[in-house]
């Protein structure tokens, strides 16, 4: 019996690390067929040629797409949107897998998920129905799962939009956050061992810093990033490991600042362009706070019973824990999210966080659908229409 090819695509090393799992299901299973696509900023010198970690971690990459222009413009960014179209229209033609497999919501995802639907390739998508209400990636993962045929979400919340996006149910699966399988399947790293692995010594007081554009917004990106570097010296004794942003625009604007910062203050910072998943959730688990914008204090750290401070609009709509302090970008604020996190009350607290984001089984279960469901017709849809909507008049 003929293997079923299933084609995966990668564009960054956040959103690898969380397929890794689910590329090792499928690689592992004699009835599947692994093809793998890297593009976006896995093959950009500034943000670490990550493509090679995928191939050191035993991984053939079928396709290597080079898409992403110097600029990181709104222009440049959608020229880099169209150059993905062809490099993935190409791509599917000369690897005719029989499904696509996406995860999340950047543009070069989008570009992914164009070429397979003129291609009439039926694309199972990973994370639909989230709401990010500051970044552009909001329309955007709206749009793949609007072009996708198969869904799997990390909350019955986000089920059920994906539902009431028009999706019928049978669809769409929550099987959690794969993101969570991580914690379940790495041997997180010791303290001595990381300290090691990063060549960076931490300290009794640790922050770990992700800060990312916010793409829906006029943003003043060196006064908002200025504010939170004035915050971070209010805490002289604490040592504050700090990763780059994405390759979204105004990331390199960014990304320079946070390194001079870094520059300025050796003896107490760390920046990295690409910690790998192993580090950074090691990092994680020893810190006391996580600070910034990123989903991984949204989804992650409560995992692991951390206290994250959220900073922004970025993540404005996700489902949180109660160990997330949302605050504004203002040092006042931030400094006051900061001392709560720390404070022993709210310690206290953490131990008695739970997840919302499911039991850090996905990847298995993703593969087991995506291994025995029926592709026949399977890019013909309906549109499942909520209850009494097609007889509601004005």
């Amino acid at each position: 019996m003929p293997r079923r090819k299933i084609c995966v695509v990668t564009g960054s090393r956040a959103e690898y690390g969380l397929l890794y799992w689910l590329l090792k299901e499928i690689e592992a299973d004699p009835g599947m067929e692994l093809q793998l696509i890297a593009t976006g900023s896995h093959l950009a010198p500034e943000y670490g040629l990550t493509y090679r970690k995928i191939e050191q971690d035993g991984f053939y990459i079928n396709e290597k797409l080079e898409i992403l222009l110097a600029s990181d413009s709104s222009t440049g960014m959608a020229k880099s949107l169209g150059l993905g179209i062809i490099g993935f229209a190409d791509a599917i033609e000369r690897l005719q897998p029989e499904l696509l497999v996406l995860l999340g919501d950047r543009y070069e995802i989008l570009a992914a998920a164009q070429a397979a639907l003129l291609a009439r390739l039926p694309i199972a998508h990973i994370s639909g129905g989230e709401s990010t209400e500051g970044a552009v990636d909001e329309a955007i993962r709206h749009s793949i799962t609007k072009m996708s045929h198969l869904h799997f979400v990390a909350n019955a919340c986000y089920r059920q939009r994906v539902i009431q996006l028009g999706e019928e149910p049978c669809r769409v699966f929550n099987f959690g956050d794969p993101a969570l399988d991580n914690l379940k399947r790495l041997p997180l790293l010791s303290r001595d061992k990381l300290e090691q692995q990063i060549d960076f010594q931490l300290g009794p007081l640790n922050f770990l810093v992700t800060y990312h554009p916010v793409t829906l917004e006029e943003k003043d990106i060196e006064k908002d990033v200025g504010e939170l570097l004035a915050a971070l010296d209010h805490y002289p004794e604490a040592r504050i490991i700090i990763t780059a942003p994405n390759a979204d625009m105004g990331g390199k604007t960014i990304t320079r600042l946070l390194k001079q910062y870094a520059l300025k203050h050796k003896e107490k910072v760390g920046f990295f362009i690409s910690l790998g998943q192993l580090n950074y959730l090691s990092l994680m688990q020893h810190c006391q706070v996580i600070i910034g914008n990123s989903s991984s204090g949204i989804v992650e750290a409560p995992a692991l019973k951390k206290a994250t401070v959220n900073i922004g609009s970025r993540q404005q709509g996700r489902l949180k824990a109660s160990s997330i302090i949302d605050c504004l970008e203002d040092r006042k604020d931030i400094i006051a999210a900061i001392d709560r996190a720390l404070s022993e009350e709210f310690q206290n607290k953490l131990a008695k966080v739970e997840s919302l984001y499911g039991d850090c089984n996905a990847s298995k279960q993703i593969k087991e659908k995506l291994k025995d469901i029926d592709l026949k017709n399977i890019v013909r849809k309906k549109f499942y229409d909520l209850d009494n909507c097609l007889n509601y008049r004005e």
